[in-house]
């Protein structure tokens, strides 16, 4: 390779161009330090005399010098490049901020090879040179590289060539060293949010789940429940809308007041009015006495209206006329009440549909949605269906004062692949008849109703005959006993007093695969 020249349209100094345009081109190719370096040092030994080169930084944690990357050495020879401040040639260069031109490096004590990549021979023709990289006048690192060795101007010559390349690897070191400054910066903020999300996550103990979807569920009722912000609940029925609602009264500022329920399903239409607003004496036949209603009974607390799309068009016109102005009249009054009270309401009917039939005020409709929260099925809370289950086994133990310690294989199975029409009341239905059933502490697959006693849920095909309600037993038998040995097959025909061949058949004859129950660990 040509060196320095006076003149940069000599050839030498043509081509020294040309290697800083490669070595900056290459630079800007990526933000990952150790492939941009790389891709430098194979431009610098492709078009110089250079046998070997390398990048050595200073470790910002502990100040330690540590060979980043290198070219014409192996990884293990790079990986013995480490020193400390002033050490060897490469440490003084850092510490001192100087280049350093070894022009022997057999004959300089100060020259560690700590690589061990130059052997004694090589190094009576080899020199070194070291030159510092600085960005805004504070050394980082050193660029240090060999050549066979040569008279000093050609050396000198060299320095500065290498003193060029060092103000380009600077640049590249200080924008990537900026970069993983602000992606480290993004990351700490990142999870600081994330931190203060689970913060105002609310999962009241009477809500069992973990799933994702439930996850977004409790995330909005820490956002809402402090508030007095009239909430929608929207869900099909036996998803846990009463739940919600009686969680965000009870985290909210509303606490230590009423918490009123109101099915308006369950009213006749006749008295849905006096219900909800209460009526005077004489009001119509049979009201003998004032009677306060369910708004004037929920005042500076909560009033939750479950089923909302039950009620009649002229009970929709007085509750659109409380959300507004917080304000009615008895039925039979004249006098008008105000109220405090927030309101949350809750359906399983798809309300904008009713907005669309006219069925529903659509005024109303957006007074109550104001925050709606939307109660996903059980049937997409696959992994929350065991936790439930185990919650009923747990309640109705104490309820019912049974000591069912566990669910078997094959009921597990069959409550995980169930679609669960009736959500979680159908869930907690099925338990409490299995906990009452259980004869052996374990609720087994036939303890579970018939509606999950399917071909698909159990895998035995079962049509109720004899035959096949033992083989359903058996098939139960064989499963348990696989999950207590960890999958083992000889360990389970002993269990249950077979031979290895006799397990072997009910194995293939049931269609199990034991490779599911052995131990991840192994």
């Amino acid at each position: 390779m040509s060196h320095l020249s006076s003149s940069p349209e000599s050839p030498g100094g043509v081509e020294e161009l040309r290697l800083l345009f490669e070595i900056s081109q290459r630079l800007d190719r990526g933000l990952d330090l150790d492939v941009s370096l790389g891709a430098a040092l194979d431009a610098l030994i492709e078009r110089g005399p250079w046998l070997r080169a390398g990048v050595t930084l200073v470790n910002r944690d502990t100040g330690d010098l540590e060979l980043v990357e290198a070219r014409g050495m192996t990884e293990r020879q790079q990986a013995r490049g480490r020193y400390s401040r002033g050490e060897g040639v490469t440490g003084r260069v850092i510490d001192t901020g100087e280049p350093v031109v070894v022009p022997v490096i057999a004959e300089d004590d100060a020259f560690l090879n700590r690589t061990r990549a130059r052997s004694a021979r090589a190094a009576e023709d080899l020199a070194f040179l070291c030159v510092p990289i600085k960005v805004e006048g504070a050394v980082i690192g050193a660029l240090g590289a060999d050549r066979p060795t040569d008279d000093d101007p050609v050396l000198q010559s060299d320095v500065r060539l290498l003193s060029i390349v060092t103000s380009l690897l600077a640049q590249a070191v200080q924008l990537r060293q900026a970069f993983e400054e602000e992606r480290s910066r993004l990351e700490t903020e990142n999870e600081r949010l994330r931190d203060e999300l689970r913060e105002r996550r609310l999962q009241p103990t009477s809500l069992i789940g973990t799933s994702k979807p439930m996850l977004g569920v409790f995330d909005v009722l820490g956002q809402v429940a402090p508030s007095s912000t009239t909430v929608l609940i929207l869900g099909e029925s036996g998803t846990g809308k009463e739940l919600i609602a009686q969680a965000i009264h009870e985290h909210s500022t509303r606490s230590s007041g009423a918490f009123v329920r109101v099915n308006c399903g369950a009213l006749p239409e006749a008295v849905v009015e006096s219900e909800l607003f209460g009526h005077e004496r004489g009001a119509f036949t049979g009201a003998i006495a004032q009677r306060k209603g369910r708004f004037e009974l929920a005042d500076g607390g909560t009033i939750f209206l479950d089923e909302v799309g039950e009620l009649t068009a002229m009970s929709q016109v007085k509750l659109l006329r409380v959300l507004q102005e917080r304000e009615f009249e008895r039925v039979g009054g004249t006098r008008t009440l105000s109220i405090d009270v927030r309101v949350i309401a809750a359906t399983s009917r798809d309300l904008e549909a009713m907005v669309d039939e006219g069925t529903f005020r659509r005024d109303l409709y957006y007074r109550l949605a104001v925050f709606p929260i939307v109660m996903p099925p059980l049937c997409e809370r696959g992994t929350d269906v065991i936790a439930l289950a185990d919650h009923f086994v747990a309640k109705f133990n104490r309820r019912h004062l049974r000591n069912v310690r566990r669910i078997s294989t094959a009921a597990i199975d069959m409550l995980v692949r169930y679609h669960w029409p009736g959500n979680v009341r159908e869930l907690e239905n099925c338990i409490e008849r299995a906990v009452l059933l259980s004869t052996d502490d374990v609720i087994h697959g036939h303890h579970l109703p018939p509606s999950l006693q399917t071909a698909e849920s159990t895998g035995t095909g079962f049509a109720g005959t004899l035959k096949d309600r033992i083989a359903q037993v058996e098939r139960e038998w064989i499963l348990d006993a696989l999950k207590s040995t960890n999958g083992n097959m000889a360990a389970a025909a002993r269990q249950l007093g077979i031979t290895e061949r006799q397990m072997g058949l009910r194995v293939k004859r049931y269609d199990i695969d034991p490779r599911r129950f052995k131990s991840r660990g192994r």
